[in-house]
């Protein structure tokens, strides 16, 4: 539960600074960079942390695939960036993918599971 954590506020840190990063107008606005490299910074730290508990290619699945759909929500929802079919089956098949993901780093727990339920 604690690599969760730490992954959860990488996401965070990750989604915050790549708002800032479009703030920051190419680095001449000063208070947006700064967010923007405290936010990348804290996102790395956090994300380090959460790989003692979680396995690379998840930690990093989930990190970029959820950050990736964060920011085109933000995008959407801020500065009325286009959503249209081709964003929204985008954004599915990157959910699609961690999904599978975390279903592949956990084959006995999900086989488990699914044998129980029979």
């Amino acid at each position: 539960m604690k690599g969760y954590m730490f992954l959860s506020l990488s996401i965070i840190f990750e989604v915050v600074a790549t708002i800032m990063l479009k703030l920051s107008e190419g680095f001449t606005v000063l208070w947006a960079s700064i967010i923007v490299a405290l936010g990348y910074v804290l996102a790395f730290y956090f994300l380090s942390h959460c790989l003692q508990y979680l396995p690379l290619s998840l930690a990093y699945a989930i990190w970029s695939g959820l950050g990736t759909v964060a920011t085109v929500v933000v995008g959407i929802i801020l500065w009325q960036e286009p959503f249209n079919w081709l964003t929204a089956c985008g954004m599915l098949l990157i959910i699609g993918g961690v999904a599978l993901l975390n279903f592949a780093n956990h084959p006995k727990e999900n086989t488990a599971k699914h044998n129980n339920k029979k």
